[in-house]
């Protein structure tokens, strides 16, 4: 019997003896018996117990064969668990054998194709490698060889404006030398034909102031002549604080720092009364008035050079020497007829004496001397622009060996590169390979590498 079904019995029992109890004790009877309602009760009781061992017996009986059946059902369960289970490993089994066997291949394939890629890629970097470094090399030789060629060219050319500098230089200066000889020559002729009027010019010379003037108009001419407004100077004082000016100074370029000038003091000196005396004693006969007059002359020009020595010379802000002009000709060869006189003029006063013609020679050779320092000054801006040149052939030397330096570490990167995938194509050399199809389904290719593989 089933254990709800016997349940149900006892609550339908229980329920009938307390309809009955009920009953009973409604019943109105004058005299209830009570006994009999005992005997009664007792019976039922009796009976209540009978029926309750009788139910814990079925229930216990139940129990057991449900406990029976509980763990022949379990055991049934278990039965077909176990063989479930494996039915289960059997097929796992199975499937892992299968799987074991497609992931072999597919290693298989996935070794091969990375082998290919590998390889392929080996490849086209070795060839890549190859093109930069003749691509490299090839530009840096046209490198190399642009840079000879500028620096030939520039050279040449260097070379080619010195050299038509300094021919056309020198060629203008010995014109201008020739120019000023000959003009000499003219001046001499010129001054024989001038010699025929010294008697006028001496009625025009009457006064000191007169001769002075006519000597600084004579010294400024020949001045104009060579020389240009910049490299003299008129009326100047070239002895510091000493007050006195000297009729004309060439202009030198100073040696110091402060790059003040250094001047040339020239002095324009007629002393027509003793040249005229000793004239006249020539034209008379007179030998001892004309050394007497001569003798004057001599002391009158020693004079005149203490006198510029004392008054214009002031070394280093000038020469250490200073001209006296004697604007006759006449004048300057009879002073050069005193025997001694210039020599000793020159060692006690550094003074130097020159008429018309000698000191245009001389300031001629001064002229061609400002012309060399000016070739001289031009020259060595020349040589600044090539030191400046070489200073920036250098540093484009440096910038070459940058340029090769990275080149350099690019190339051993690159030989890394390709050692590095040597190295993982040997470690997948035992790897089988997968055709190109299955490789590029398995390993589609980016867009770099698309686009890397096209030459």
């Amino acid at each position: 019997m089933d254990t709800s079904l016997i349940l149900l019995l006892l609550a339908a029992l229980a329920v009938v003896q307390l309809v009955l109890a009920v009953w009973l004790l409604a019943r109105r009877q004058p005299a209830p018996d009570h006994s009999e309602l005992l005997s009664v009760l007792s019976a039922m009781g009796a009976a209540n117990e009978r029926t309750e061992r009788e139910l814990r017996h079925e229930i216990g009986e139940s129990s057991r064969g449900a406990r029976q059946e509980t763990a022949q059902a379990f055991a049934t369960f278990q039965q077909a668990l176990v063989q479930q289970g494996a039915e289960a490993t059997r097929t796992q089994n199975a499937q892992l054998d299968a799987f074991s066997l497609q992931l072999a291949s597919l290693q298989k394939t996935l070794a091969d194709t990375l082998n290919t890629q590998l390889q392929g890629l080996s490849e086209s970097n070795a060839r890549r490698l190859s093109e930069v470094r003749a691509t490299m090399e090839a530009q840096l030789a046209q490198l190399q060889q642009s840079n000879t060629a500028k620096l030939d060219e520039m050279r040449k050319t260097v070379d080619e404006k010195l050299q038509s500098t300094l021919e056309a230089r020198l060629g203008e200066s010995f014109k201008q030398v020739a120019d000023r000889l000959e003009q000499v020559h003219k001046g001499l002729g010129e001054m024989q034909t001038l010699a025929v009027g010294v008697g006028s010019l001496q009625r025009v010379l009457t006064n000191v102031k007169t001769r002075g003037v006519f000597g600084e108009v004579q010294l400024e001419a020949l001045l104009e002549q060579v020389l240009t407004p910049e490299q003299y100077a008129k009326q100047i004082e070239t002895k510091p604080r000493s007050g006195q000016r000297v009729d004309f100074a060439i202009r030198f370029p100073g040696r110091g720092d402060d790059g003040a000038p250094v001047w040339l003091p020239i002095d324009a000196k007629f002393p027509r009364d003793d040249y005229e005396r000793l004239i006249d004693a020539h034209e008379r006969a007179d030998a001892p008035g004309a050394e007497l007059a001569a003798k004057a002359l001599e002391a009158r020009i020693r004079v005149e050079a203490r006198s510029i020595a004392e008054n214009y010379l002031a070394a280093p802000h000038t020469t250490d020497f200073a001209i006296l002009f004697l604007p006759v000709e006449s004048l300057y060869a009879e002073v050069l007829r005193r025997p001694g006189l210039m020599d000793a003029i020159q060692r006690q006063h550094r003074v130097t004496l020159a008429g018309p013609t000698t000191l245009l020679a001389m300031l001629n050779s001064l002229h061609m001397g400002f012309r060399t320092l000016a070739l001289e000054q031009q020259a060595s801006e020349v040589w600044k622009v090539l030191g400046a040149v070489k200073t920036e052939f250098e540093r484009y030397g440096e910038w070459v060996s940058r340029i090769k330096e990275q080149v350099a570490k690019a190339s051993d990167t690159l030989d890394k590169a390709d050692t590095r995938a040597k190295q993982m194509r040997l470690a997948l050399r035992k790897v089988e390979a997968l055709p190109e199809a299955q490789s590029q389904v398995l390993l589609p290719p980016t867009a770099d590498s698309e686009g890397g593989d096209t030459p």
